[in-house]
């Protein structure tokens, strides 16, 4: 039985875990996500990590070049700590290498991420809102003049575009609900974090839509994605305990899952996902924690694809 609507679901590869990752599993989840019809390939930007991660313009690239249809995306980067115009050469690079597939998922971040780089957290949403139109003219224009408040660009330009016109798309994210505004103003589309509730989310889909409803943009063709950490398995206890360790290691969480997380049978967990389209989810991103390659087959099935 598939999800109800047959909502495209992306399948995070491994990429940040308590323990090394191998490149056969990554090489393995990302080649039975595609053969399977999974819709995407995701990871996230953790750059002074505690944990296992890798880098994610890398990491995606490497992607890439052992696919050849499903799509690209990393949610979030950190854009506030990077300087846009870097951003939007790595990420033109990636869409054109992989014929098309990237998708560039950015957002404010945490406190820590503007201490560890030495960026003042001072006018971090304008540093972000002029990040996002600096990626965007680079992209779709060959010389760009622009002169804001942080950053300024007299006739520079990037010579390699990224193949999707007018431009890949854009999709922020963050579950502020300003962020959630945001993304209806400058997003082409939105993702919420894995660690919000569906109630949570269900709130927050409700401010997108209102939002986007304002700004004469169709609610109905606007992603609305939800990152849902999970483990599977025919032994609910086994599922918990693989989801209680990550938490604990990766997010420092003392307690492990709580009611945000996804876990058990797989009936269980395609209950969970449905209620998550029930919020209002138009696309889910499946993030395994452990087990990758089990879980690309078993997440198929849960919802769907075989």
């Amino acid at each position: 039985m598939a999800i109800k609507d047959n909502i495209p679901v992306g399948m995070s590869l491994p990429h940040r875990s308590p323990d090394p990752i191998d490149m056969a599993s990554v090489r393995r989840v990302a080649e039975r996500a595609e053969a399977l019809g999974f819709s995407d390939l995701w990871v996230t930007e953790n750059t002074l990590d505690h944990v296992f991660s890798f880098d994610p313009g890398v990491i995606l690239t490497y992607a890439a070049g052992v696919t050849r249809r499903i799509r690209l995306g990393v949610a979030v980067v950190v854009l506030p700590v990077h300087n846009p115009s870097h951003v939007a050469h790595q990420y033109a690079t990636l869409d054109y290498v992989s014929n098309g597939r990237a998708i560039l998922g950015v957002g404010l971040g945490r406190e820590h991420h503007y201490a560890e780089f030495q960026v003042p957290m001072e006018h971090r949403v304008r540093r972000f809102r002029e990040g996002v139109e600096i990626i965007k003219a680079l992209w779709t224009q060959p010389k760009v003049d622009y002169h804001g408040t942080i950053y300024k660009l007299d006739g520079a330009g990037i010579v390699l575009k990224p193949v999707q016109k007018p431009h890949p798309p854009i999709w922020l994210g963050g579950n502020h609900p300003d962020a959630v505004r945001r993304a209806a103003t400058l997003g082409d589309g939105w993702m919420a974090a894995g660690g919000s509730s569906t109630a949570g989310f269900a709130k927050s889909v409700q401010i997108l839509r209102e939002e986007l409803e304002k700004l004469g943009r169709d609610p109905a063709t606007f992603p609305v994605s939800k990152r849902v950490f999970l483990s599977v398995d025919e032994r609910p206890d086994v599922a918990r305990a693989e989801l209680d360790r990550w938490l604990s290691i990766v997010y420092r969480r003392p307690g492990g899952a709580a009611a945000a997380e996804v876990h058990g049978t797989p009936e269980q967990v395609r209950e969970q996902l449905e209620a998550l389209v029930d919020a209002g989810a138009n696309h889910l991103l499946v993030n395994p924690v452990g087990r990758h390659a089990e879980h690309v087959e078993a997440l198929a099935e849960i919802v769907g694809l075989s």
